[in-house]
């Protein structure tokens, strides 16, 4: 994690959005995949194949120091970080989220979804209360506004639904690196708006929402790297990376 934040030039941002068209492109066919049957190895598979390939790009994820992997791929109760294991088979009912990253030309995009298959209306609610909040945290990223109004229009939505944002783990800035600053939290509640970045031109964020059906709070699971809920509530988590230019914010996955 780098310790400022860095704002691209205009070159650096054309750049990030062919790669965030790439990832898109990766993600939309991953999205279509998501099915019972499938195992979350299957998912790697396609994605790996997808982004070199067919892209010609890179996976972000695999250039993280001590993880192997394309995709991080979660069931249920995960949240983020799970290892696309071949026996992890998606059932009916299951809610699986995909994160995935294209490194493209020296820069990273990054992206998520969750998919519900066939799953309850109450369950559906909770996906679609997650997709507004990410609806919401984009139309609350522009200049002149803090990344606290990013994390107060996640915070809102999620609670005004009855969901708990997960407040251990960030969104953040992206570019060069995976992750930069600044750090972007799905709550807002003890933060404080004037002490918060500005949002400004040039800026490129990885726009996380993360959350539960419980508490929010988080554990580590044995594998050293999947991270779930605490109280085995089912999460979700959607993220896009947008990039904020002179014509306005712009998602670019």
């Amino acid at each position: 994690m780098v310790n400022r934040i860095v704002i691209k030039t205009s070159e650096e941002m054309k750049i990030m959005a062919e790669g965030g068209a790439k990832l898109a492109r990766v993600k939309n066919s991953l999205k279509k995949e998501i099915k019972a049957g499938v195992n979350a190895n299957d998912i790697e598979s396609l994605a790996t194949e997808l982004i070199i390939k067919k892209e010609g790009a890179k996976p972000s994820f695999r250039m993280v120091p001590g993880y192997n992997w394309t995709t991080c791929v979660n069931i249920n109760g995960g949240v983020v970080h799970g290892i696309p294991k071949k026996e992890i088979v998606f059932e009916r009912g299951d809610v699986v989220s995909v994160d995935v990253g294209v490194f493209y030309k020296g820069f990273h995009t990054d992206t998520s979804i969750t998919v519900g298959i066939q799953v309850s209306k109450e369950n559906q609610k909770f996906l679609d209360t997650g997709e507004e909040a990410l609806r919401q945290a984009i139309k609350a990223t522009r200049t002149g506004n803090r990344i606290f109004d990013i994390s107060q229009a996640i915070e809102k939505t999620l609670t005004r639904g009855g969901y708990s944002p997960v407040r251990a783990l960030v969104g953040h800035g992206v570019g060069r690196e995976l992750h930069e600053e600044p750090q972007i939290p799905c709550f807002a509640d003890e933060l404080h708006r004037s002490t918060s970045p500005e949002i400004m031109k040039g800026m490129v964020l990885a726009i996380e929402v993360m959350y539960s059906q419980g508490s929010g709070d988080v554990k580590l699971e044995n594998d050293g790297w999947t991270i779930s809920s605490s109280d085995d509530t089912i999460t979700a988590l959607f993220e896009d990376t947008v990039a904020i230019t002179k014509e306005g914010s712009k998602v670019l996955t």
